[in-house]
């Protein structure tokens, strides 16, 4: 009788809903929100101005650059308490995590370098110069290669982790943002803010494969500025944050082409998938807001309210 009574009570106990959690960068928090009724149930406190955020593989804890604090805050997603801070050097502003869950690439913006901790044993294990004002940042799904974007410099530095030294600088347009691989790693996409564009690259060859313009109707081209970006798993598509344009851009990736634009907040920056991918959350600086976008119609379905300018998201699984 008891174990029927614990079997029915276990069922019927509600399932804890996934998280998007979304950085503040002018209230120093994050806004936490649950991706089933799309309200905020959390705010969290951070270190000065939050911009990057990604969750270990495990989802154990979550990193957050704390820019304006110099520093990579590391907190347990359960209790929002920051557990300690790792050695980011000078003005973090975007990371990317090895495969290996171990080793996290930190692009140092007023420092011209891009630092490798350790997370484990929270030492830097490498500095690694790069150009003037870098800040995007990824590694390629084999761990092999990972790369910075230099916003001054105007080019993609492609480093090998293994010797963490660069063997391939590739020029891109004005003030490169966001950079990813494809989940194959068989290319790599930057975006270009000023330029107004996104390159492709091949993963192997490092050579340009294409480059990707936008066009909106009644909107000054000197507004489109693509800024972050995100992939559906099968790689088919491409949503770009074109930044004051206020609207994201969805990119073929086959053909290169933009297929529509959806209108969002002002100001969107990035973006983060829920579990299914069944909805895309973009973060909206200048609005202080999040909007959700149902992927299959291409359409906003809610706008959220957040903290002060809005600038990263990521998705956290709750089981």
């Amino acid at each position: 009788m008891i174990r029927t009574t614990l079997a029915l009570l276990v069922l019927s106990a509600p399932a804890l809903a996934d998280e998007m959690w979304v950085t503040n960068e002018r209230d120093d928090t994050i806004s936490v929100i649950d991706t089933q009724t799309l309200e905020v149930t959390r705010t969290i406190p951070t270190g000065a101005r939050p911009r990057g955020i990604i969750f270990s593989h495990d989802h154990k804890v979550v990193y957050i650059c704390a820019s304006d604090s110099d520093t990579v805050q590391v907190m347990d997603p359960e209790t929002g308490e920051v557990l300690h801070e790792l050695p980011s050097g000078e003005d973090p502003e975007q990371f990317a995590l090895h495969p290996d869950n171990r080793h996290l690439y930190i692009a140092n913006e007023d420092d011209a370098i891009s630092t490798v901790v350790d997370v484990e044993t929270r030492t830097v294990v490498a500095q690694i110069s790069v150009g003037i004002e870098p800040e995007g940042m990824a590694v390629s799904p084999d761990g092999k290669i990972a790369i910075t974007t230099s916003e001054t410099t105007n080019m993609a530095h492609w480093i090998d982790t293994e010797t963490q030294k660069i063997f391939a600088n590739t020029l891109v347009d004005s003030r490169p943002r966001h950079a990813e691989f494809t989940s194959d790693g068989a290319e790599l996409w930057v975006s270009s803010e000023i330029g107004g564009t996104v390159t492709v690259f091949d993963g192997a060859t490092q050579t340009e494969k294409a480059k990707i313009t936008f066009d909106l109707p009644n909107i000054h081209p000197d507004r489109i500025q693509p800024v972050g970006f995100e992939f559906t798993p099968d790689d088919a598509i491409a949503f770009v944050a074109l930044g004051p344009a206020n609207h994201v851009a969805v990119v073929n990736m086959t053909s290169y082409e933009v297929e529509e634009y959806i209108l969002v907040g002002r100001r969107v920056w990035h973006m983060a998938f829920n579990r299914d991918h069944s909805q895309l959350f973009t973060t909206n600086g200048i609005s202080g807001d999040v909007t959700v976008i149902d992927v299959a119609s291409r359409k906003p379905v809610k706008s959220i309210k957040v903290g002060r300018f809005p600038w990263g998201a990521a998705f956290r699984p709750t089981n």
